[in-house]
């Protein structure tokens, strides 16, 4: 094989918005105001109405989005708040940061997002709030999700870290419970040139209460009204996400265009291709298929120059940092840890690399 294909290349993200994001940031600088200015203003505006929502508040990073939430809404120690088994551990972190205690919950091993059948049961009068993540990019059965959460008067919040402008129903991401926690780290659908996330929200007054917090709890200068952070977008990220949102739609086409092209390669072959659900609109922010031969997969693909990941090789209850609690059993997270390949999907990306990676893929399980 002549050609290297990586499994992401920034550069080549952001080289078709390289005029628009230098312009974004020569206007930044030039304007001498660079924390909570208008560009941030602006993006928010812009990405609430993108969302479908009515708030929008931008943040340090996406695991700061979905903590900021869960204190905004009063979470804290003595609460627990339902997390899936096989997630980033940025899920279950957010939670830990508030005090409350996670609650592991099994995923479905099809879909692998938050099985409604498996979350009832795990609700108990303890339960504050249900994180339902989106994963690789697939909306979760909110649906269900919501009308469980509602039966018991929960709170619905959304991890879209891996799905703008993913839609459910008909529904952007963003809109489908009560909050919402975006991330813009640079490889996300919607990627920064460093850090960033957000929150969104039709909440007024949690809108408001995630700003305080996220502003060293003050919303006039000097005065501090609770025990805030410091985590606010600044304007340069701000401004390059201007520049790139226009674009997310069309890219994300091209992403479901190229996920098309892999599944249809992939028909007959041992590996699993993802399967998604009936009236959901993914935004393929990773294609991950399972394979049972996947370390030597993964030394094939390496042979061949073709980049890979594997998203989640631990899963989140087995890390150090929760080792020592006791967790319920999580055989489908345990049994995903072992077999999950992330295949390079952008949309930079060409057909004819997609149809390479899939046929090493399937050559080598056939």
């Amino acid at each position: 094989m002549d050609q290297v294909i990586e499994f992401l290349n920034l550069r080549r993200v952001n080289q078709p918005h390289q005029q628009a994001i230098e312009e974004a940031i020569n206007r930044v600088v030039a304007s001498g105001w660079y924390i909570q200015g208008r560009e941030t203003q602006l993006f928010e505006e812009e990405f609430a109405a993108y969302c479908e929502v009515g708030y929008c508040v931008g943040v340090g990073n996406g695991l700061d989005a979905l903590s900021l939430i869960l204190r905004g809404y009063g979470i804290g120690k003595g609460d627990e708040v339902i997390v899936p088994s096989h997630t980033f551990i940025a899920t279950w972190l957010a939670v830990s940061h508030t005090g409350a205690t996670p609650v592991s919950v099994e995923v479905d091993p099809v879909t692998f997002n938050l099985d409604p059948l498996a979350l009832e049961a795990a609700v108990t009068p303890q339960t504050r709030a249900i994180i339902a993540v989106h994963l690789y990019g697939q909306p979760a059965d909110m649906g269900a999700i919501c009308t469980i959460a509602q039966r018991h008067s929960i709170k619905v919040i959304e991890d879209a870290a891996q799905a703008h402008g993913a839609r459910y129903r008909g529904k952007r991401t963003g809109s489908l419970g009560d909050a919402a926690a975006f991330s813009f780290y640079p490889g996300k659908n919607l990627g920064a040139l460093g850090d960033g996330g957000a929150i969104t929200t039709n909440d007024t007054a949690l809108a408001s209460r995630c700003r305080m917090l996220g502003n060293y709890g003050s919303s006039v200068k000097y005065r501090h009204e609770m025990v805030g952070v410091n985590s606010r977008l600044d304007e340069i990220q701000a401004a390059v996400l201007r520049a790139k949102l226009p674009h997310l739609d069309a890219e994300n086409a091209r992403r479901r265009s190229l996920a098309a092209v892999y599944t249809e390669a992939l028909q007959g072959a041992v590996a699993v291709a993802p399967n998604i659900s009936a009236g959901v609109e993914p935004v393929w922010h990773l294609y991950v298929i399972k394979s049972s031969r996947r370390e030597s997969l993964i030394q094939r693909l390496q042979s061949k120059d073709i980049g890979y990941m594997v998203h989640y090789p631990l899963a989140c209850h087995l890390q150090g940092t929760y080792v020592g609690a006791t967790w319920p059993a999580s055989p489908v997270a345990c049994s995903l840890q072992d077999v999950v390949l992330s295949l390079p999907i952008a949309p930079y990306l060409t057909e004819d690399e997609v149809r390479c990676v899939a046929g090493v893929v399937r050559d080598h399980n056939a």
